[in-house]
């Protein structure tokens, strides 16, 4: 009977050992042992994945360049990450924004396992049950005692050809929004819907615009300032039982545990030719440790959506001229 090449078996041991850590985490978060949304999941996990699949290879091949153990360490990422969408443990957001932090740690994995296998050949395979047991010892602690949440502001502005009357009515109630006026964009791709309209019951302080979203998601934002011609700001009111489980990902669902827009706002600003600056400011409150890495997706979800919302008022207020 013809056996598994080590290749093979790295690979299958890593997608295994990725699924079983996966599944594990996500039980024992009631239980405050461990967690997802965690650099021991994020980060270190993928170290683990990346050094199992290069530790196999290497009883056979001791040939391999480190550029070969970085690029190789991949493959049980691949795998890990298209079972996890095939069984419905993660959506197509979380997937996107952990992917190019798993493949980073998996390299660096798969690079350790090569440098030890040349190295220490003789205590490798201590070394791989120490890299594999890791996340597992490091979760609890990380859970119940690291707190690195974070708020920060993101900010867009475009320039419209048209008066700053004619540019603020089309900020407080926006029209069904067709799906031509609203292109395909990045955060579309990866599976964030799109925004369709937003009523407001009435004008001013207090009042109270409801933002409609693709796949029934609703939330509300508490109008803070009411400037005509001049500022809108609101505050978010999402409850998060009211947004469908199926619309977002639920490690960043709106008003969740650890992702929330928090504040928002337009402000207005005439040109000396006449022209309207229109600029969308919102504030986000991230209470995830991914501190660099998250603010990074953020800033980048964030703009983009800005960007394709100012789009949409550049081009209604200047066809409204």
């Amino acid at each position: 009977m013809r056996t598994l090449s080590p290749k093979y078996i790295g690979i299958i041991l890593g997608v295994l050992y990725g699924i079983s850590i996966r599944v594990f985490l996500e039980f024992s978060d009631a239980f405050n042992f461990g967690s997802l949304v965690t650099i021991s999941f994020m980060f270190l996990v993928p170290i683990a994945i990346g050094y199992i699949r290069i530790y196999f290879e290497c009883k056979l091949n001791k040939s391999m360049s480190y550029k070969q153990m970085a690029v190789k360490a991949w493959q049980p990422i691949f795998v890990f990450l298209l079972v996890s969408i095939v069984t419905l443990l993660e959506g197509s957001i979380c997937v996107a924004m952990a992917l190019p932090a798993f493949m980073l740690f998996a390299s660096i994995g798969g690079v350790l396992a090569g440098f030890v296998h040349r190295k220490l050949e003789k205590e490798s395979k201590k070394v791989v049950m120490s890299v594999a047991l890791i996340p597992l010892i490091l979760s609890p602690l990380e859970v119940n005692f690291l707190k690195l949440s974070q708020t920060y502001e993101v900010k867009n502005s475009v320039v419209i050809n048209a008066p700053i009357d004619v540019v603020w009515r089309q900020l407080a109630n926006v029209s069904y929004i067709a799906e031509r006026e609203f292109p395909m964009s990045f955060s579309q791709l990866i599976g964030i819907p799109r925004p369709l309209q937003a009523d407001m019951n009435a004008q001013g302080v207090g009042a109270v615009r409801t933002s409609k979203w693709q796949k029934n998601i609703v939330f509300k934002e508490v109008i803070t300032d009411w400037q005509p011609n001049k500022q809108m700001l609101y505050q978010f009111d999402i409850d998060p039982d009211l947004i469908p489980d199926n619309a977002l990902d639920k490690h960043v669902k709106l008003g969740g545990e650890y992702f929330s827009p928090l504040y928002g706002g337009y402000y207005l600003a005439e040109t000396a030719n006449g022209q309207t600056v229109l600029t969308l400011k919102t504030t986000v409150e991230d209470n995830t440790n991914f501190t660099i890495y998250s603010r990074l997706w953020g800033e980048v979800i964030f703009q983009d959506f800005h960007n394709s919302l100012l789009k949409l008022m550049k081009s209604r207020a200047e066809k409204a001229v």
